[in-house]
């Protein structure tokens, strides 16, 4: 049997501009993000026969096909990622597929695309194939787009191909790594996750950006100019290990995320970010495309359990994490 994991991760700045070809209209630029043990993963065991069983755990799905024609057939909405990853790979023989996520759905945390990453770890192992940093990202990244029928970023793969807290520089020539020596064990006591319950869809936050920028507005693509600052301020602190400026590099980094669009607050991330503010909380950071999903708490240890007490009280569910360091070397 073959398994395989990938971590998920927070974002520290510089999301958005990893979608192509938005960091084009900016300029050279660069997102800032950190791998956290929200895991996903699979398991894979090939039959002699061509039976095809997919059991897919986080959406309570189960099901058995003939063969592998079948199952690429089938309309089964939980299949989709699956089923681009298998057009890719097209295993010969009969397999169980089994799939894990501990990030909520639309949870912000790349969640999707971590799981795209442990399905394309698992097939590459099951035929041999070496994974290149790169090279699939590259192809995660179509896959996924075509899945969610929408322009995808790209920073989401690289923390689950190389963990860690990582410098993403976006150029003409493409996607560039760079990963940052850092204290996990600060981040871990300093950092609060917290779900609000409301999934978030990125591919419209994302799609309405592109759209709007493409379209000439200027008002949103001077958000994404600020953003672009704000993350390089941001990839400067962790060079640097400033971790004291990340606090107000969080706040900056909200303002213009809201004045980009409106979209990536809601309701409930404004009355989170209210009571963590009243809270004794530093700063609040939205994961991902917001619209829901998870926010990050910067705050002082002493404030985590009264901060955690409150949002439960509030229905936010604190999730429990901790930074993931790379381990092994990679081949970018």
């Amino acid at each position: 049997m073959i398994k395989t994991s990938s971590p998920t991760r927070v974002d520290f700045a510089g999301g958005t501009l990893d979608c192509w070809p938005l960091h084009v209209f900016v300029g050279d630029c660069v997102t800032v993000n950190l791998a956290i043990d929200v895991m996903t993963g699979c398991e894979l065991e090939f039959f002699s026969s061509p039976t095809v069983e997919i059991e897919v755990t986080d959406l309570n799905y189960h099901q058995k096909f003939s063969n592998l024609a079948q199952m690429l057939g089938s309309g089964d909405p939980q299949l989709k990622l699956v089923q681009a990853v298998l057009k890719v790979y097209k295993p010969s023989r009969g397999f169980k597929l089994k799939t894990l996520s501990q990030s909520p759905v639309g949870g912000g945390l790349g969640g999707s695309s971590s799981l795209c990453i442990s399905l394309i770890k698992a097939f590459a192992q099951a035929e041999g194939t070496q994974l290149k940093v790169y090279e699939t990202v590259e192809m995660a990244h179509n896959i996924e787009a075509e899945v969610i029928h929408a322009p995808t970023g790209t920073q989401d793969y690289f923390p689950a191909l190389a963990p860690g807290l990582n410098l993403i520089h976006y150029s003409a020539r493409g996607p560039r790594l760079e990963p940052i020596d850092f204290d996990a064990d600060l981040f871990s006591k300093r950092l609060m996750l917290v779900y609000t319950g409301k999934a978030h869809h990125s591919g419209i936050n994302n799609w309405q950006v592109l759209k709007d920028v493409i379209e000439g507005k200027q008002k949103p693509l001077s958000a994404l100019k600020r953003i672009a600052q704000i993350s390089a301020q941001m990839a400067k602190a962790c060079q640097g290990q400033d971790w004291g400026m990340i606090p107000e590099l969080f706040h900056q980094e909200f303002e213009a995320r809201v004045e980009l669009s409106a979209g990536f607050t809601s309701p409930e991330i404004e009355t989170l970010r209210r009571l963590v503010l009243q809270g004794g909380g530093d700063a609040v950071k939205i994961c991902g495309a917001g619209g829901g999903g998870c926010v990050l708490v910067w705050a002082d240890p002493n404030q985590h359990e009264s901060l955690s007490k409150e949002c439960l009280k509030n229905g936010f569910r604190p999730i429990k994490f901790q930074a993931v360091k790379q381990r092994e070397p990679v081949l970018l």
